[in-house]
């Protein structure tokens, strides 16, 4: 695996695989190595790339706003050398970034694969995020292990995994305490479902059918809205598919991306 950091230095990632490029975009509770379990099957076939998002990992935090998320990201595509035929996934939070892309990059990449991710959220599901930022300003990222463990899984895989909780805590310590606030800032804001019918690019939305952090409805609304849009729905998946159930998430890309 070879790490790799932007020309400005303000993005760091890693790149394995060969073949045609996928570029991978984590959530704001997870970070790439939720990735890891289907990594060496899309690294078999396409050439990897997992950018660790503004503030995660030696990348370099940047102020709220989806926007510059997504400007951000973006300079990859030179940086990197990624095609023109680069498939873009992205889950949760990285997804939101990936659909700001392809409404202010589109034509930069190909195919969209959108796992548990939301063009906005309503009042209710932004308390979460308030409550999140809220905690990590008092208390650090460790104060949020609780939320995050539940908000990643559902109770019924945390149960049967009590591990996930360190995990959770270990990922979330990597993580600047600013730009984590300024990423729940950025979902806050955020309302790009006006929007969705401007983008070109061929989107499979997955969605976990017990998805706490990004329910089921935000998705199908996502889906709606994006002209041509495909959607699939995992059951007994929380929010984050590729690494609670990969062999499902593998199954349900398959033929979309051509693995």
């Amino acid at each position: 695996m070879q790490a790799l950091r932007s020309r400005d230095g303000q993005l760091t990632a890693v790149q394995t695989g060969q073949g045609p490029d996928l570029l991978i975009l984590h959530s704001l509770l997870t970070d790439r190595s939720a990735f890891d379990p289907v990594l060496p099957a899309l690294a078999a076939q396409f050439r990897v790339t997992l950018v660790n998002l503004p503030g995660f990992h030696g990348s370099a935090p940047i102020p709220a706003g989806i926007e510059g998320y997504a400007d951000r990201v973006a300079t990859v595509f030179d940086d990197f050398g990624l095609g023109a035929d680069c498939i873009v996934m992205g889950n949760g939070f990285g997804g939101t970034v990936a659909v700001a892309m392809a409404l202010r990059h589109g034509q930069r990449f190909g195919k969209l694969v959108l796992s548990d991710v939301a063009a906005g959220f309503p009042e209710q599901g932004k308390v979460a995020f308030r409550v999140m930022a809220e905690k990590v300003a008092a208390e650090g990222l460790g104060g949020i292990v609780d939320i995050a463990a539940r908000r990643v899984f559902h109770d019924a895989y945390l149960a049967q995994h009590p591990e996930a909780f360190e995990q959770r805590r270990q990922v979330l310590l990597g993580i600047n305490p600013q730009a984590f606030i300024a990423a729940c800032q950025s979902l806050i804001a955020c309302d790009l479902v006006p929007a969705l019918g401007e983008i070109r690019n061929p989107t499979l939305v997955v969605v976990g059918e017990l998805d706490a952090a990004t329910p089921p409805v935000l998705c199908r609304q996502l889906a709606a809205g994006i002209p041509g849009a495909w959607l699939s729905e995992i059951q007994q998946c929380g929010h984050c598919p590729p690494l609670e159930m990969p062999a499902a998430f593998l199954d349900t890309i398959r033929e979309f991306i051509g693995l």
